[in-house]
């Protein structure tokens, strides 16, 4: 049977004054058919073109072809849009490239961003921005990332060439560095991929978004995700759609950043801003998990409030819109607000009915939308485990507790450890010093999480509350020690040694700390009034 190519014209358009979209998010994936409804209401989204899930589902009926008949016409209606002009020497168009399946899969695929920055469109960008050390710092970001998704080369590498750079400066990290510096990492890293590629790092925009394209779509099929997939009982079929966007800049400087926020807490479903935010950072630089997370919401407050404030004012039309829980992602570029994502936010049980419950008492659900939502959960089994001890034992350290409860386990510092001593029939607590969804099978059998780096909005913190696991992340007395192990503050421990922790109030002890089970009987109550 022959198979249609009609996924050639399944290309649309997102944007304040041309939202195009079928009414199917199965088409055009979650992501982008999200960003219609966000500027619909009059919220402000970067304009974007989608490919629709037929180009993943036909991959292997793609061809060249198809991209040269349908890219170019779509890229023009972006820089239309924008006034910029994509691979150009004046007023450069740069793009991101992300992923967006017709279900929620956070941190599953991929996503590439400053698409279309090259030596030849440098200098415009330079110009046009007024910005070197934005221009340098998108330049190296754009190099790291593409070898990692595209050419699939190991990061550690580039990782090691920051390092060495942010050591040579003695800044904390890469997005510390100044100008001259990145202009420098971004050489070598030209040269750095070239070595492990094989070929030159591609100085054509065409060839570089096609590549990306390209590789978003096979991420459909990436081990995280297929893992993902089995283990939330999600079919293959779907495929993923990709949305290229307009970029907007996160890391242009101080009046600038990016963020993830949840309308509500995830974890206990208090109503309020829980909020990860990075000043001068990209997107990644949050949800990656490999990076250490600044202040949020108290830094917006100080430096930022009319930001916040707008950030805020978001959240409550979102609730409005969307009637649930939502997990969204912006850019902040010179003080003004862009909108990239939302999405129905993962959350634990217990959230899970206390948002239900508030949900109805606001107006925003009815009862019988309530009950429906709680399809699955038995609120007489809904409970969390709650430290008895942890006034009175002191802490070996401390970091952000991102999924509520209490856990103890064994360390281990790596997959093949925590299959070892879950062979041994013991618990396992996975200890690292970053938190990432490549982890995804290892987070699926641990007891809870402990890492030095992310924050409480980074994907796989998200996936792990998802599944139920207690996770301190931030801490920052956590160090791999030499020889095996790792080092907590003064404290060296090997891999097995048994620790707790505490993911309500962030704490980390040494052995087993007595605990009692809480329920929530007030809003089980509230509940059972209807």
């Amino acid at each position: 049977m022959a198979i249609s190519r009609d996924y050639t014209e399944q290309v649309f358009h997102v944007s304040g004054e041309d939202v195009g979209p079928p009414a199917d998010a199965d088409v055009i994936g979650f992501k982008a058919w999200n960003l219609a409804r966000m500027a619909r209401i009059g919220l402000r989204v970067p304009p974007a073109f989608v490919l629709g899930t037929g180009w993943c589902r036909h991959w292997s009926e793609r061809c060249d072809a198809d991209f040269e008949a349908v890219l170019p016409r779509h890229v023009r209606w972006l820089e239309q849009r924008t006034g910029r002009y994509f691979g150009a020497a004046r007023r450069p168009l740069l793009l991101s490239v992300r992923s967006g399946a017709p279900v929620s899969m956070p941190g599953m695929m991929d996503t590439l961003l400053n698409v279309g920055l090259c030596n030849s469109s440098i200098e415009g960008f330079l110009r046009s921005t007024g910005n070197p050390r934005l221009v340098w710092d998108a330049y190296r970001r754009l190099i790291r990332s593409f070898a990692e998704v595209v050419a699939g080369l190991s990061p550690d590498p580039f990782d090691a060439l920051e390092a060495e750079w942010t050591v040579r400066q003695g800044v904390e990290s890469p997005g510390d560095l100044d100008y001259a510096a990145l202009r420098e990492v971004s050489g070598e890293s030209l040269l750095l991929f070239r070595r492990l590629a094989g070929e030159d790092f591609p100085q054509d925009p065409r060839e570089q978004l096609r590549r990306s394209i390209i590789a978003v779509l096979e991420s459909w099929n990436s081990e995280r995700a297929v893992t993902y997939r089995r283990l939330n009982d999600i079919g293959d079929e779907p495929g993923t759609a990709v949305t290229v966007q307009a970029m907007v800049f996160g890391n242009g400087g101080g009046t600038s950043g990016s963020g993830v926020a949840f309308t509500r807490d995830p974890g206990s479903g208090q109503k309020g801003l829980y909020l990860d935010f990075q000043f001068n950072a990209q997107g990644e630089d949050v949800v990656s998990g490999r990076h250490a997370i600044g202040d949020g919401l108290a830094g917006l407050r100080r430096r930022m409030p009319t930001v916040l404030r707008e950030v805020e004012t978001v959240a409550e039309i979102l609730e409005t819109e969307f009637k649930d829980l939502q997990e969204f992602e912006f850019t902040v570029e010179d003080g003004s607000l862009y909108m990239l994502q939302t999405r129905n936010g993962k959350r634990t049980p217990w959230a899970a009915l206390v948002i239900a419950v508030e949900m109805v008492e606001e107006g925003l659900i009815t009862p019988g939308e309530a009950r429906s939502r709680l399809d699955g959960l038995d609120p007489d089994r809904i409970a969390r485990r709650r430290s008895l001890s942890a006034c009175g034992v002191r802490p070996l350290a401390s970091g952000t507790g991102t999924g509520p409860g209490v856990a103890s386990g064994c360390i281990a510092t790596s997959v093949e450890g925590v299959r070892h001593l879950l062979g041994e029939g013991v618990p396992v607590i996975l200890v690292s010093e970053d938190i990432a969804t490549d982890d995804i099978d290892a987070l699926s059998l641990v007891e809870g999480v402990l890492s030095r780096f992310g924050g409480r909005t980074s994907h796989a913190a998200v996936v792990a509350r998802q599944m139920g696991k207690v996770c301190v992340i931030g801490c920052q007395a956590l160090r791999n020690a030499e020889g095996g192990g790792v080092q907590l503050g003064e404290r060296r421990l090997n891999e097995g040694t048994l620790i707790t922790l505490d993911g309500d109030n962030g704490l980390v002890f040494e052995g087993e700390v007595s605990t009692e089970l809480e329920y929530p009987v007030e809003w089980l109550q509230r509940l059972r009034r209807w």
